[in-house]
């Protein structure tokens, strides 16, 4: 159903209108609110993707005075964001006509979507526009709310959407509707502005309210209707608590999506997703991991508890963890290990390689089968520069050793425990860095006694 709804919305043409000029006083940050994130995202980031997902070929972000920082995130997402301010906060009607330029443009349909109301779902928005290709003037977005207290009420008869009625204008018997008004708006593209500049303040906060475009349409002999949702997707950002509901939200559609694909969480209410997340099939990841940003795990790999993954690529049938950290740019080949307190950046671990205690890899290429020691670090920085550590093919780096960047190690070749290498090792050599050692007999035992005498005087 969702599918045919989006291919049939793909062949007319859509501007989506996203307010995001609030500033969220509430959140308490010097940061706007829409720039806030949520599973690794910002607030404005999730509604431009969603948008897009939904056949939107034209995008206008409505932004507060001085505020570079909205525009610059919204080009990030949609690079030919159409940027509009609102100079002045007196409703969001006014907030949509802030948009003028490009309502003038007629597209076939507008949806507008609020920069803070981030789990707004693809297939929702969808939904929202298929009755505009089918006559409709105006479609709301409503949902049945647990407690409608405070929320506009949607007034319907039969499949027609007679009203939105605000909550302190409403009589008792609408005050006993459910289905609430989710804020969101489509408006068929011919007739949008022409609705919007018919709408005027005259209410008690002198606002110019973009619900009235209901009432206003059906004056005017157009249709209007309500598509319903779940609450959820509504969900308004306004203070720090509202965030984290959002993430929670967020990190259980993102378990859900991860399962469905084929993965097994063992304990998924302790696993935290990023947005772009990918995971294949016959992947297990155990309690208590966090990935962050542009994680792919390939198929049949295992993450273990307590690993932390950010900019990687683990290959299929790899293992990680537990307590292992990988930083971007770490790409772990097919059936390598990544064992308990390690951390790699920046490094390509060939197939079957090992690295399963204790170790620091950064700015390295080790090759297939290689096999690095506990307390194996490579020195890739000199306090100015970053230098690359090359290890080939079935090399074995014994425990404690240091690789002193920039340095190759050949394949098959052996670094001797304990070794501080600065010089380049050929193919299937010794490499030993570490002083000779010396051993006195008798000194442990002459110490103990020394030692013993001195302090019984």
């Amino acid at each position: 159903m969702t599918s045919s709804l989006t291919s049939h919305a793909s062949s007319r043409s859509c501007l989506a209108v996203v307010l995001a000029a609030g500033e969220g006083t509430r959140m308490k940050s010097d940061k706007p609110k829409v720039l806030h994130a949520i599973a690794n995202r910002s607030m404005l980031g999730h509604v431009l993707a969603s948008v897009t997902a939904a056949g939107a070929d034209q995008v206008a972000v409505v932004i507060g005075p001085d505020r570079d920082d909205v525009a610059k995130d919204a080009r990030r997402h949609f690079a030919d964001a159409q940027i509009f301010v609102q100079t002045e906060r007196l409703g969001t009607g006014h907030a949509v006509l802030s948009a003028k330029d490009a309502l003038a443009r007629k597209p076939d349909d507008v949806i507008v979507v609020y920069a803070d109301t981030p789990l707004v779902s693809v297939e929702t928005l969808a939904q929202l526009r298929a009755p505009l290709a089918a006559g409709a003037a105006v479609v709301s977005l409503g949902f049945e709310a647990r407690d409608p207290t405070g929320y506009g009420r949607l007034i319907l008869s039969g499949d027609q959407l007679l009203d939105i009625r605000e909550h302190k204008d409403a009589s008792e018997a609408e005050r006993q509707i459910r289905l609430c008004n989710g804020g969101l708006m489509a408006l068929r593209g011919d007739v949008a502005l022409s609705l919007l500049e018919k709408i005027d303040n005259k209410n008690a906060k002198s606002e110019f309210y973009l619900t009235d475009a209901v009432a206003i349409a059906r004056s005017l002999g157009h249709k209007a209707v309500a598509v319903t949702v779940p609450e959820e997707e509504v969900h308004g950002v306004n203070d720090r608590m509202q965030l984290a509901q959002a993430e929670a939200m967020i990190q259980q559609r993102l378990r859900e999506r991860a399962m469905a694909g084929g993965a097994t969480l063992v304990a998924p209410e302790t696993v935290f997703f990023s947005y772009d997340t990918k995971l294949g099939r016959d992947v297990v990841v155990e309690p208590n991991v966090v990935f962050g940003p542009e994680v792919t795990v390939e198929d049949g790999a295992v993450v273990h508890s307590f690993s932390h993954l950010e900019g990687t690529r683990v290959g299929a049938g790899a293992g990680i963890g537990p307590f292992a950290r990988l930083r971007p740019g770490a790409e772990i080949g097919q059936k390598a290990k990544i064992g308990n307190f390690v951390e790699i950046k920046n490094t390509q671990l060939g197939t079957g390689a090992k690295v399963s205690h204790l170790t620091y890899l950064g700015d390295a290429t080790v090759g297939a089968d290689v096999n690095i020691g506990a307390g194996a670090i490579t020195c890739n920085y000199d306090g100015f520069s970053k230098y690359r550590t090359e290890i080939g093919d079935g090399a074995f780096i014994g425990s404690n050793s240091s690789l002193v960047a920039p340095i190759r190690i050949g394949a098959g070749a052996f670094v001797g425990s304990g070794s501080v290498v600065t010089e380049n090792v050929p193919a299937d050599a010794l490499a030993l860095g570490r002083g000779r050692q010396v051993t006195k007999e008798e000194w442990a035992r002459n110490f103990r006694i020394k030692s013993q005498a001195a302090k019984s005087k």
